[in-house]
């Protein structure tokens, strides 16, 4: 119960602190989104450092901050392109840093592939390489994946608030029906994880999940796209909302229409088309969504380890926390580019400013 209690407090506490940053607007967003990147990679290479035993080699930890500088300079260059480019097109030296953005990444990269090289030291060739193996699988975990939660909020905030939520909704309620209803194990990398949990936390994401959705689709803040406006010069969150946030009529099959009709109800229903979305979002979440879990418990027990940090008490780590997230965040974006991006406006005039000469 002690633990449950320390869960729950800082749980809390961490819905609250995500919902003022969520009021402080994009910049706060992306602030907070770099710096979980930074920590949860320094998590996963201080375990590799500790794996490892790499301390008496030089330059070896600057090398893995450095990949992290030059994959952050690739990543965020490619989304300040794409969403600013009417602003960089007016400033003089940008657009040559924008013509040469990838030559310059790709530079950088060089540069620190080298560096690695010419550090090897011959009695610690197979650790060193598999340290280098190790920060590049951390990037693209970790730094791949924060760029992709970036390009979900510039559709607009529901898509970064909503998969967080699902992904926070799932945890809390399979920790409290596998607490209380719990006795048959799930899966062996995780003991404590029941089928009670998995599939009582399931249905209560996919409910509740619906429920906040019914909310924020009525909040323009929330459901318009982030983008830069050339008249106002700033970036903008005011919008007509678009029909998947507008409420829509729907026929039913005959048989169903027949009965409502008895019973003196309407024959059609009324809903927010997001509401087909947000079900199949959810429905990943609950049954995808934690293997993620699955996998940090399973390379944790692989390295003998209980917790990727301790900067959180009752949960470990960020990236204890982030595990689900950026499996989630990989989703939302892939099911933004399959089933939802339809250009606006104004990503057609950034496209139109970036092929000026």
């Amino acid at each position: 119960w002690k633990n449950w209690v320390i869960r729950g407090i800082f749980t809390w506490l961490m819905i609250g602190c995500f919902g003022l940053i969520i009021y402080g607007g994009p910049l706060a967003l992306m602030i907070t989104v770099f710096l979980v990147q930074v920590k949860c990679f320094a998590e996963i290479i201080n375990i590799g450092y500790a794996v490892y035993k790499m301390d008496n080699l030089p330059w070896f930890r600057s090398l893995s901050w450095y990949f992290l500088v030059a994959s952050n300079y690739f990543f965020y260059g490619e989304s300040l392109v794409e969403q600013f480019g009417v602003l960089i097109n007016n400033v003089d030296f940008l657009p040559f840093l924008v013509r040469y953005h990838r030559l310059i990444s790709f530079s950088m990269y060089i540069i620190g592939f080298v560096w690695f090289v010419l550090s090897l030291v011959k009695k610690y060739y197979l650790r060193q390489f598999s340290l280098f193996a190790w920060t590049h699988v951390a990037l693209l975990c970790v730094v791949t994946q924060s760029y992709l939660i970036i390009q979900n909020m510039f559709q607009g905030l529901i898509w970064l608030i909503m998969p967080v939520m699902m992904v926070i909704i799932n945890d809390i309620m399979a920790y409290v029906f596998g607490f209380f209803m719990g006795r048959t194990p799930l899966i062996k990398l995780s003991p404590k994880k029941t089928w009670e949990g998995f599939i009582g936390g399931g249905l209560a994401t996919v409910v509740m999940s619906l429920g906040l959705a019914y909310f924020m689709c009525q909040v323009p803040y929330l459901i318009c796209p982030i983008e830069y406006s050339a008249e106002l010069e700033r970036m903008t969150m005011s919008c007509e909302p678009s029909a998947l946030f507008r409420p829509q009529e729907y026929g039913l099959p005959d048989t169903v229409t027949t009965w409502r009709r008895i019973l003196g109800m309407k024959e059609t229903v009324t809903f927010y088309p997001f509401f087909v979305h947000c079900f199949f979002m959810s429905l990943f979440a609950s049954i995808i969504g934690p293997f993620g879990g699955f996998f940090a418990s399973g390379f944790k027990r692989a390295f003998k380890i209980k917790d990727f940090g301790d900067l959180i008490p009752g949960h470990g780590g960020i990236m204890d926390r982030f595990d689900c997230q950026f499996l989630m965040a990989t989703f939302v974006n892939v099911y933004i580019h399959s089933f939802i991006n339809i250009p606006t406006p104004g990503k057609l005039l950034q496209q139109v400013f970036m092929l000026r000469p």
